[in-house]
């Protein structure tokens, strides 16, 4: 089953977000049909920060080793690395060339803003001429960023489903009422953040969400992870805390 297909299945397709070559080949090895990549693992495993657009050449480098990969792989490449709308698209067809089968591109920017909404379609339009055959997940940042709109959430989906997205990506997302108008609106399958106690996979795939994603939670339980078994060593007992994505980008700022 291609990538494609693999969101019009029975039941939403759940995409395990991977950092690095072993943890996409372990996840694939669980089970799992697809495999992605979350952009502040990329960052944060380079020492630089999420979402500042100078991780090109390590999505790139990671891109290509993971095409080895017996599964779809989609990369997440920010917000495209590029204002010029040329520069993204031969981005994502020197993806394409590797076997990418994805991608997501989002309009948030760095600066907590939005990128124009005609300049994001002009985007999407341009990468879908430039490799018609990758899966382009179109994200829009209008919950992520911290105040809710659903206005510009239901007109940016469908702005860019006519671009030509072939799925819309809404991080932050979790309300029953929200979900539904974006599936209404947008008429191209709809991928979800995985969020703990707010976007549980049962209730999602009743509302009819094709794509559940788990985004940095895998990278930032794998950092817990790590350091509660470093002190372990030490006799330490108990987990120590999973860091937020602002620990994180704490890591790594000077």
């Amino acid at each position: 089953m291609n990538f494609h297909e693999l969101h019009h299945g029975d039941r939403p397709l759940v995409l395990p977000n991977a950092w690095d070559f072993a943890s996409g080949a372990a996840l694939v090895k669980a089970g799992f049909p697809a495999v992605g990549t979350t952009s502040l693992g990329v960052a944060a495993a380079a020492g630089k920060s999420d979402a500042a657009g100078d991780t090109r050449e390590e999505t790139l480098a990671l891109a290509r080793v993971l095409s080895r990969l017996p599964v779809p792989v989609t990369v997440d490449i920010e917000g495209g690395f590029s204002a010029r709308v040329a520069d993204v698209a031969d981005l994502v067809a020197e993806l394409a060339s590797f076997g990418i089968a994805g991608i997501n591109l989002e309009d948030g920017r760095s600066d907590g803003t939005l990128a124009p909404l005609d300049h994001q379609a002009t985007v999407i339009a341009a990468v879908k001429r430039a490799a018609p055959q990758v899966f382009l997940n179109a994200r829009t940042d209008t919950f992520w960023l911290g105040d809710p709109d659903r206005d510009e959430t239901l007109r940016r989906a469908r702005a860019f489903a006519e671009a030509g997205a072939d799925g819309i990506f809404v991080p932050g997302i979790v309300d029953d009422a929200d979900i539904r108008a974006v599936l209404d609106v947008a008429d191209v399958p709809l991928n979800v953040l995985f969020m703990p106690g707010k976007t549980e996979y049962s209730r999602m795939d009743r509302l009819g969400v094709h794509r559940l994603s788990t985004g940095s939670l895998l990278f930032r339980k794998a950092l817990q992870a790590a350091v509660t078994a470093a002190l372990g060593v030490t006799g330490e007992d108990g987990d120590h805390p999973a860091p937020s994505y602002g620990d994180v980008q704490d890591l790594v700022e000077p």
